[in-house]
């Protein structure tokens, strides 16, 4: 019998099961997207219940569609959107709340108010991270004090927490029913509550933010069989449990220290193996685990994190109706030959890396009688990449690495017109992988590690090879006067709020 590994990709917009073979090529796969929910300005949702009713619904569409049994399955991973966090009851299922998404900003005043004492890095040394609206910690705290009954209901142990990859596992495992209630490190260390060093749950932040720990996850290797599936997937091991990006990171098989990858979804995350070593940013990154494989020592990364990206072509196309696909952007941007002297800062929900300002938001910069949409949507490309110069040139200084080419992923690298722009801007080649979806492949490579389906990390990286490649072509002068144009965009952004 053919034997396949699984993932479920549950991403920001939509969620995917993808199944592969061996040689880690596609061999089906169904998506299906859930609800964006914007009940006040900065304030994004999800409904955890539609989540996982389409995560069913992508599971037995993929089987039918590629006539697989189940038995086929060797194993499942799970990577997921992270920080996007769920309060729900344990003998209902019922969550208390929606999702509250990574972009959501409610939090701003919680955040604030912990900045009192000790400034925006007053957890970093434990954690790796600034106080910031993104990470889940806060996130919680403000369910707790807004929900009727919420704070009572985590006491006794009735509602707890979780990212989206904890919900999901424990309703794939059983749910009412004894389903696993667990996490990964990787997604562990976004929630601002997780002590890098120990990658135990730090019971001081957990104090002062008034969290009690007891509706919290237990903490498990990154690559390890979990438990098995309920359902139609009924007996398949559950065998690995990524954040997206530390997914794509293994996806793209960055296992040496210096290798990095960027992925260009709804937004757009730089990662950088750092190995063994916790390396601390003086520079706006994120300290944050990479993966940990097993009982492997766990390897760490630096992160550069730009909230909008993808986005912001989905913002074009939604709600200016400037476009009517995604993908109709590039084309649009190509009737001009340059942006005609406009920058589009995209700061709907604040900066996130290297500058970490709540107070900023969105700006169209440079206009003239002669701009016309083409140049709109080639500046809304070009934010991307020069977000990404801005995270590179932060991850350089503090790592002491020079990037000699970076690996690209994500819904985005099919536009060669940014591809290129990249290039450019960068100064180095930007490659692209014959597997675009390393994300959900990473899932399945941790997957497949923890049940012997691959035997070592060097049979994933004779899988990886390269779709194209885009090599630099823009005069240095240039590109260094076009950058400090965009770094004088991004200051008209701050304090606005």
């Amino acid at each position: 019998m053919t034997k396949y590994i699984a993932a479920i990709d549950s991403g920001t917009t939509s969620t995917r099961f993808i199944i592969f073979e061996k040689a880690g090529k596609i061999v089906t796969f169904a998506q299906k997207e859930h609800e964006q929910i914007y009940p006040n300005p900065g304030w994004v949702e999800h409904s955890p219940t539609e989540i996982w009713e389409r995560t069913q619904t992508v599971i037995d569409e993929a089987l039918d569609r590629g006539n697989i049994a189940p038995q086929e399955i060797t194993a499942i991973g799970i990577t997921n959107q992270r920080e996007t966090i769920v309060v729900w009851n344990r003998h209902t299922g019922k969550p208390y709340y929606n999702a509250i998404v990574w972009q959501d900003t409610r939090t701003d005043n919680i955040c604030n108010e912990l900045a009192q004492n000790g400034g925006i890095d007053r957890f970093r040394a434990q954690v790796g991270l600034p106080l910031a609206t993104y990470f889940s910690g806060p996130k919680i705290k403000w369910m707790l004090d807004n929900i009727t009954g919420l704070r009572a209901a985590a006491l006794s142990g009735d509602a707890i927490f979780g990212n989206i990859d904890t919900f999901l596992i424990w309703h794939l495992s059983g749910g009412t029913q004894g389903g696993l209630h667990i996490t990964d490190v990787t997604n562990a260390s976004r929630t601002m509550l997780m002590n890098l060093a120990t990658l135990e749950w730090d019971k001081e932040i957990l104090e002062i933010l008034d969290i009690p720990q007891q509706m919290l996850p237990e903490i498990r290797p990154s690559s390890q069989v979990y438990g098995h599936v309920v359902g139609r997937l009924a007996g398949v091991p559950i065998a690995a449990d990524l954040g997206d990006q530390q997914a794509a990171l293994v996806g793209q098989t960055c296992f040496a220290p210096g290798e990095a990858k960027n992925t260009y979804g709804t937004g757009c995350f730089m990662l950088l193996n750092t190995g063994n070593e916790q390396i601390a940013s003086a520079r706006g990154l994120l300290t944050t685990v990479a993966y940990k494989m097993g009982d492997e020592p766990a390897v760490y990364a630096l992160e550069g994190s730009v909230a909008i990206a993808g986005a912001l072509v989905q913002w074009l196309r939604d709600n200016l109706g400037m476009i009517s696909t995604s993908a109709e952007v590039e084309a649009l941007a190509n009737l001009v030959e340059d942006n005609g002297g406009v920058y589009f800062v995209p700061a709907f929900s604040g900066l996130f890396a290297p500058y970490w300002r709540a107070d900023a938001r969105g700006a169209i910069v440079g206009l003239t009688r002669y701009v016309q949409k083409g140049h709109i949507a080639r500046a809304v490309l070009e934010a991307t990449a020069w977000q990404t110069r801005e995270i590179l040139d932060a991850m350089e200084q503090d790592s002491g690495v020079k990037l000699t080419a970076l690996k690209v992923d994500g819904g985005m690298v099919g536009n060669e017109t940014l591809m290129q722009f990249q290039s450019d801007v960068l100064g180095v080649p930007v490659i692209r992988p014959l597997v675009a979806e390393t994300t959900a492949l990473g899932a399945a490579y941790a997957a497949g590690l923890a049940t012997g389906f691959w035997s070592s990390i060097n049979e994933l990286q004779n899988n990886w090879g390269v779709d194209k490649v885009w090599e630099p072509n823009m005069m240095v002068d240039v590109r260094e006067a076009k950058y400090a144009q965009w770094k004088k965009a991004v200051t008209k952004t701050f304090d606005w709020v």
